[in-house]
Order: structure tokens, then C-alpha cells, then sequence
């Protein structure tokens, strides 16, 4: 399960996405628009800034906005940064790799196959995803609930 501060920072990174091609946006107006309290945001969008993500404007104009295009920040690098591994065991992740103390041969390991290629398929998803993917996909679902 994802974090609320990944969830959160997926929602801010989005709405920055929708607005990337305008002055950049303060803090205020991303925890009012998207129902995030304003310290915790505060934090996340520093994460974000640090692993250069997002870029920050100070003064009058000032605020957050991405350094990357929309369609090149892709979800696993989002939740890596603020969740860590994404495989499910530790003896899956391709980071955060960890041998299991009870496994006695994990060449061998049927638990270690079936969660790695469940690691490899997720990864393989949120890699391909983007923040214009899901701005795709919130316009296309709106489109067909519309109909």
C-alpha cells in the first residue's frame, strides 16, 4: 500500500503537471486544491525538490514547479522516494536487495520467482507511467462519464 506522503506527493505532482506551462505555484494554493495539509506538503515538496523533481521560485511570483516535462517523471520513481523498495520481498528489490535469513536456496525458491516477477510487472507499470499518463487518464475517464 502506498504511503499517504507518496499519495499525497502524486497528487501535488500531478497538479503541478496540469499547470506546468504557467508560473509556478505556492504551497497554499496545492494543499487547498488537493486537500493536503500544509506542513506535511511543505516537506514532501522539499523531498521532491531534493531529488530534482521540482524546482522552487522565492519572492513575489514565487512558488513550486517541475523541472522535468510532465511525460518524463514516471510513478516509480515517486514512490522509491518516499517508500522505498517496491518489491514486496526484500530478496526482489532491485535497491534495496536483502537475502531472506530463513531461505536456504533462493536460486531455487518458488516464493522468491512468483514475487519477482510480480515485482518486474509492477515496476514495469509504474515505469511506464508518467504524470501525463494520469492526467491522460483522469481526461479520458471524465470523457466516458460523461457520455
Amino acid at each position: 500500500m502506498l504511503s499517504k506522503k507518496t499519495k499525497y506527493a502524486l497528487n501535488a505532482l500531478v497538479y503541478l503537471a496540469k499547470h506546468a506551462n504557467k508560473e509556478p505555484i505556492l504551497i497554499s494554493e496545492i494543499a487547498e486544491k488537493e486537500h493536503i495539509p500544509k506542513k506535511f506538503l511543505e516537506a514532501i515538496l522539499l523531498d521532491l525538490k531534493n531529488a530534482g523533481m521540482l524546482n522552487s521560485k522565492k519572492g513575489k511570483g514565487g512558488g513550486y514547479y517541475l523541472l522535468r516535462p510532465p511525460e518524463e517523471v514516471n510513478l516509480a520513481d515517486v514512490i522509491r522516494l518516499f517508500d522505498g523498495a517496491i518489491g514486496l520481498l526484500p530478496c526482489v528489490t532491485h535497491k534495496y536487495y536483502e537475502r531472506c535469513d530463513e531461505c536456504q536456496n533462493e536460486n531455487i525458491c518458488g516464493i522468491r520467482d512468483v514475487f519477482q516477477e510480480v515485482r518486474n510487472q509492477t515496476v514495469k507499470i509504474l515505469k511506464d507511467n508518467t504524470l501525463q499518463d494520469l492526467i491522460d487518464r483522469e481526461n479520458r475517464l471524465k470523457h466516458e462519464l460523461s457520455q
